[in-house]
């Protein structure tokens, strides 16, 4: 297609946008002090798990700035006195207290050390209030980087959203900033002026006219919830809904949009039950029912917020009406919807222990789409378009980042990510057995934060295969194995190179047009022929390069 080259530059900038969101683009060989605080399970961390936050702020969209108050409530894993709070500059933590009584801080950098006075005993529930205040870093260019977009709608009305992935959500609220604890359940409480709405994530309480021109909107999150997924989303927004009968029964289905864009939304947005239908069928059923799934209109591209999927696509087809694997499947939905909505199942109800996994996220959601296409278009459409997405492929450095530093992997996690899981339904070869395995980490990892050694695991046991060097090829470096191969009269002679030392996988190959597998390994193989230059073709499911000597 005439606009490859320009498809590919342009998914190098959607890879920068989520990928590497929040200023994370650049590799980094060199960490701070910080970036340890922000990115590992510190002493200050570990001794307590987290159970309920309610976050109660003021949003001032004139002035740009937050004030408010979250209560981390917590369970006491094992003694210790200093408890780690972590909140981003410009933002001030004013205070903290336990039992209305104001706790030392130790304030460095973004994170602040609390001494507490009570003696933490193993299997107390306790609470402390974290009062914070101040103009978040605003986010210019979201979701490319972080903080909350003060934007205004066509009409002058305020128009506002949090993004944070990467950055991390103490870029707008106090919390434990790592992704390893999940808390339990929250509240979250937005007061606003009025004439506006807040959206967050949960199921929608009340709202309160406070008398003072403001209203207060009350949020309820049921579920274990990952901090970069709570979000808030203000703006002058009109709500339509709908049933759908999925397979845990009725789901609450909202959408929120500005009033502007009611009509053009009411027809666009059935993108999101056909992929209810689809991710269901494929990954079992929705994680969040009891939170409902709602779709938020926002003034950026859009971000994977748990039950609060935020959308700003333009209500086109594609991304941004682009199909970004040239193969024209692209347009047959909307990417935005697809693509973060998949991230339901990848990255809210299964979700990273630490950022340097990211592809756990990326690489099954990214290959989300081309299961969405197989479910209504089928799996000719399904390979032609992860296929297609090979040529946004970097091999820059490997998907698995830096751990303990709060460091992404490469932006490839999507699409190399993608590609190495359609390999792996090759591999398999049991199109049935592939979808239960991927229902099955779904039921497995229920709400659970996993490594890859997880993942790789229950994917190797599953599977029954011996999958260690394929995922260290794909995952733990940029080489992509070369088949190479030579004809000599009737004897095919073939082998791995550019591939990892405990490199093993099977492939299909075309000869004459019959297909056959054959096991190519670091050594010289050879396969006796039925006729003299025969015509060889390498099954291009296989994510590889090929070689005739």
């Amino acid at each position: 297609m005439k606009n490859n080259k320009f498809l590919v530059l342009l998914f190098t900038l959607f890879i920068t946008s989520f990928s590497f969101s929040q200023g994370l683009l650049e590799e980094k060989n060199n960490f701070t002090h910080q970036d340890t605080l922000r990115g590992s399970i510190t002493p200050e961390r570990e001794w307590w798990d987290l159970t309920y936050y309610h976050l109660d702020i003021k949003v001032n969209p004139e002035e740009k700035t937050i004030a408010g108050k979250n209560t981390i409530t917590y369970k006491v894993l094992k003694p210790y006195q200093v408890l780690q709070i972590d909140l981003q500059e410009p933002l001030t933590l004013t205070k903290v207290t336990q039992n209305d009584k104001e706790l030392e801080i130790k304030h460095d950098g973004n994170a602040h050390f609390v001494t507490l006075k009570n003696q933490q005993n193993v299997g107390d529930i306790n609470s402390v209030v974290a009062y914070y205040k101040g103009k978040p870093r605003e986010a210019v260019r979201a979701p490319w980087d972080g903080g909350i977009s003060w934007k205004k709608d066509k009409n002058g009305k305020h128009f506002i959203a949090s993004s944070c992935q990467g950055l991390g959500a103490s870029v707008w609220w106090p919390n434990k900033d790592h992704m390893y604890d999940e808390v339990d359940s929250m509240d979250i409480s937005v007061t606003i002026p009025k004439g506006l709405m807040n959206v967050s994530n949960g199921r929608l309480k009340s709202i309160v006219d406070n008398k003072n021109e403001t209203i207060t909107t009350h949020w309820h999150v049921s579920n274990p919830i990952n901090n970069y997924g709570v979000n808030i989303n203000i703006g002058d927004y009109v709500n339509f809904s709908e049933v759908y009968k999925g397979e845990k029964g009725d789901l609450d289905m909202n959408y929120y949009v500005l009033k502007d864009n009611l009509d053009k939304a009411k027809k666009h947005f059935k993108d999101a039950p056909k992929m209810m239908k689809a991710f269901e069928h494929w990954f079992g059923p929705y994680p969040f029912y009891e939170d409902s799934f709602k779709l938020v209109e926002v003034p950026y591209l859009g971000m994977e917020h748990q039950s609060s999927v935020t959308y700003g696509n333009q209500y086109l087809k594609g991304y941004l009406g682009n199909d970004l694997s040239g193969t024209g499947w692209g347009l047959k939905f909307d990417f935005i919807i697809i693509h973060e909505a998949g991230h339901e199942w990848f990255a809210n109800n299964i979700t990273n222990v630490d950022i340097a996994d990211m592809w756990i996220h990326e690489s099954f959601t990214a290959y989300s789409e081309s299961l969405f296409l197989d479910y209504y278009y089928g799996t000719q459409a399904s390979a032609d378009y992860v296929i297609g997405t090979r040529q946004s492929i970097q091999n820059d450095r490997p998907l698995i980042g830096k751990y303990n530093v709060n460091n992404e992997g490469s932006g490839d996690m999507y699409y190399k990510g993608a590609n190495m899981l359609h390999t792996l339904r090759q591999l398999i070869n049991n199109d049935e057995k592939w979808r239960q395995i991927l229902r099955g980490l779904n039921k497995t990892f229920y709400h659970q934060t996993v490594t890859t050694q997880q993942i790789e695991h229950y994917l190797a046991q599953e599977s029954g295969l011996n999958l260690q060097g394929f995922f260290d090829q794909y995952l733990r470096t940029t080489k992509i194995p070369e088949l190479q191969y030579t004809i000599n009269g009737k004897k095919l002679t073939y082998k791995w190179n550019n591939a990892v030392k405990n490199f093993v996988m099977p492939i299909q190959i075309e000869v004459n047009g019959i297909s056959q597998w054959i096991s190519p390994t670091l050594k010289n193989q050879t396969l006796k022929l039925k006729t003299k230059k025969p015509k060889i073709v390498v099954d291009r499911d296989f994510y590889i390069k090929t070689k005739a000597l």
